[in-house]
């Protein structure tokens, strides 16, 4: 067994590596730096179109909607301390699987059922952390609509197309949390590190297996992204450089 801890200077390299390709694709993505300190992280604002589902339903344990039910990590004594109690389980991405679902002209065929809710427009922001506890990127992310108030946990969950809710059970990504901003100190939703390490050691051997560059932040970003309406152009791949390997398994 290997495992690939990101320190925080490959995190910034990674960063760094993301920001010039952000540029060349016009994709939206800053470093922002946390006035007082060295400290800062990536940021992205997005605006989409969501279906707020508000009977989704979450049925790996049971009949229990999203709002009720609570799943833990194996979290650190450090983290365990600033974890909010809110939580609900989502799914990974499994990018091919789902492409598989999706016909040549990229309409869905139709396993999944039609929601029950209202089309939002909604402004999400992004952001890219680095997490010293787990040596891994974390996402933050909070959403508002066009007057400004801010998704709740229930309705945030709700907005997560039903492929991942009703297909990709079992997953290495499975909590969202509500909790402060590590740098900012405001409320933020976050996808929870605690198994990254777990779904990304494949991804990192392969590649090293197979002499190919890897931009650690952007594979996990390819990831966790879309679960959260934060999906990563192709062109990323084809723009990838020798100097992208930032991180290489290491054995435990």
């Amino acid at each position: 067994m290997s495992s690939c801890v990101l320190d925080e200077e490959s995190f910034r390299r990674c960063c760094r590596l993301l920001l010039q390709q952000s540029e060349q694709l016009r994709d939206g993505w800053s470093w922002e730096e946390v006035q007082g300190s060295e400290e800062g992280y990536l940021r992205k604002t997005a605006l989409r179109s969501v279906l707020v589902d508000s009977s989704a339903v979450w049925d790996q344990e049971g009949s229990r909607s999203e709002s009720e039910q609570v799943t833990s990590c194996p979290c650190g004594p450090d983290e365990q301390q600033e974890e909010k109690q809110q939580a609900v389980p989502v799914p990974s991405v499994d990018t091919d699987s789902l492409r598989g679902d999706m016909d040549d002209d990229g309409e869905d065929d139709g396993v999944c059922p039609p929601s029950e809710g209202s089309s939002q427009l909604l402004q999400y922001e992004y952001h890219i952390l680095h997490s010293c506890s787990y040596g891994t990127p974390v996402l933050y992310f909070r959403a508002f609509t066009q007057e400004g108030r801010s998704l709740s946990l229930e309705e945030v969950w709700s907005s997560v197309h039903p492929n991942f809710r009703l297909r990709l059970q079992n997953s290495p990504l499975n909590t969202i949390t509500l909790q402060e901003h590590p740098l900012l100190g405001q409320p933020f939703f976050m996808l929870h590190p605690c198994r990254t390490e777990e779904f990304m050691r494949p991804v990192l051997q392969a590649a090293q297996d197979q002499h190919r560059p890897v931009n650690y932040v952007l594979s996990w970003l390819s990831v966790v992204g879309p679960v959260v309406g934060l999906d990563i152009p192709l062109q990323y791949s084809s723009q990838l450089c020798p100097a992208a390997s930032p991180c290489s398994p290491k054995p435990d």
